[in-house]
């Protein structure tokens, strides 16, 4: 495949077959450096990654990475924040990683990529003074990659790290990954203002076929769920849960009010597990009707609870989750609250997925006051690179980069914000290091 702008390295394209990858000895990995506080986290990632690769298997294994570019850099070489041409490789390549990217939030008509400063004409930043990073406003370039590559798993793993001041008695405990699905529920909604025509019909035609009467001063919101969305995400959840050999997988939902929606994803979760997963997945009722409550050895439990009572038991018995698969409202409100359970390192990682193709991120904002600063707290990017590097199966190295991490936070030796954490705590050994001298910590403790 011929690009413009984008130059594939030797190696091995990553290709998927009958649902599973399959990773040379030298894949190519896209990786974009995003805007922001990217150009300095991203760099280090890439080092990280590098070093924990080459102390794992020598010279037996590499990373090609292949840049590409969206955001500022997408301005640059091609006028456009969300090049086409930066899809169509990410889509040829299977694997990519990327920085944060700008996401304009006001109502100014135009962005500067530079320093997200929004104003309302185009030319030289009013802000920064850069005549180069200037366009008009656009929607989220995290959003337009989800669904231009149908990225319909959006995936988050949280676990604690010892040494990281955190809220929670339990927290030691933490260690799961949610698959929240991207596409369906509120993203695929449609929301009605209170005395619209189309709120007033749908009222109406609900009083019609129900007998129910909604308050006529109501505002409607509709929300979609569907049996392909959900069976393709619990399927993605298990796959995930017997790659990594992970004990059990949660549906988590409201089913006991929405019975047609999040009640039906339960039932189509638990359906798509007993007809694809049949022979390596036990659901709780046969694990109590049937087997005594004692769990089969190699067997995954796949299970189901309320929306409202998971997030009680992340807090009291976290130990008991390892899998969860939820709709997309109940997995935004519970990604973002485990994350605190564990201090919220680097914001935690993250992935959206589609059946062939991963986009792994940083989870956070371009911070562009810290732009160039060589500041900022690279965890999260790291961490995505480790679930990429589980993603192909390298989880040897994956693992390596965990315990450098692992030991160069219990070591003291930390950015800024964990290092203002600790020392509230009472540790005096604390050493503030920057963005790449804590990758530099890691690679030494690898």
């Amino acid at each position: 495949m011929q690009f413009k702008e984008v130059k594939i390295p030797e190696g091995d394209r990553i290709e998927s077959k009958d649902g599973k990858l399959v990773v040379g000895d030298r894949p190519i990995v896209g990786v974009l450096r995003g805007d922001g506080i990217g150009l300095d986290i991203t760099p280090v990632m890439r080092k990280v990654v590098d070093a924990a690769v080459e102390r794992v298997y020598r010279d037996k294994r590499a990373i090609a990475w292949c840049p590409l570019y969206a955001g500022l850099e997408g301005l640059q070489r091609y006028g456009s924040e969300f090049p086409d041409e930066t899809i169509e490789a990410i889509r040829h390549l299977k694997v990519a990683i990327k920085g944060p990217f700008t996401t304009p939030v006001g109502e100014e008509t135009h962005v500067c990529l530079h320093c997200a400063h929004q104003q309302n004409r185009a030319g030289k930043c009013e802000k920064c003074g850069k005549d180069d990073g200037v366009t008009e406003r656009f929607r989220s370039i995290n959003v337009r990659f989800r669904q231009a590559l149908d990225l319909f798993a959006c995936v988050r793993p949280v676990r604690y790290f010892k040494g990281v001041p955190a809220p929670n008695k339990y927290a030691d405990k933490v260690d799961f990954i949610l698959f929240r699905e991207n596409t369906e529920d509120v993203y695929a909604g449609h929301d009605f203002e209170s005395g619209s025509e189309t709120a007033r019909a749908i009222i109406s035609l609900i009083k019609e076929k129900t007998g129910r009467q909604i308050r006529l001063d109501s505002g409607i919101g509709v929300k979609p769920i569907s049996v392909f969305g959900t069976e393709r995400i619990v399927r993605k959840a298990l796959q995930w849960a017997v790659q990594q050999k992970l004990p059990s997988v949660t549906l988590v939902h409201k089913g006991n009010i929405m019975k047609f929606t999040e009640g039906s994803f339960v039932k189509w979760g638990y359906e798509l597990a007993r007809r694809e997963f049949g022979d390596i997945t036990v659901s709780e009722k046969e694990l109590w009707e049937k087997l005594g409550g004692k769990m089969p050895a190699g067997k995954i439990l796949v299970k189901d609870r309320i929306a409202d009572s998971i997030f009680q038991q992340i807090q009291t018995r976290p130990d008991e989750y390892s899998v969860f698969a939820l709709p997309n409202l109940n997995g935004d409100y519970l990604s973002d609250a485990a994350i605190a359970l564990v201090g919220g390192l680097g914001l935690g990682p993250g992935a959206n997925m589609s059946e062939e193709v991963a986009l792994f991120e940083a989870t956070h904002g371009t911070a562009p006051k810290y732009t160039g600063m060589d500041k900022v707290n690279p965890g999260s990017i790291i961490l995505s690179a480790v679930m990429m590097l589980n993603h192909m199966g390298w989880n040897e190295a994956a693992d390596r980069i965990l315990r450098g991490m692992e030991q160069a936070i219990q070591d003291g030796r930390v950015t800024y914000d964990l290092a203002r954490l600790m020392e509230r705590e009472g540790r005096k050994d604390v050493r503030e290091l920057s963005s790449s001298g804590f990758g530099e910590a890691i690679i030494e403790r690898l």
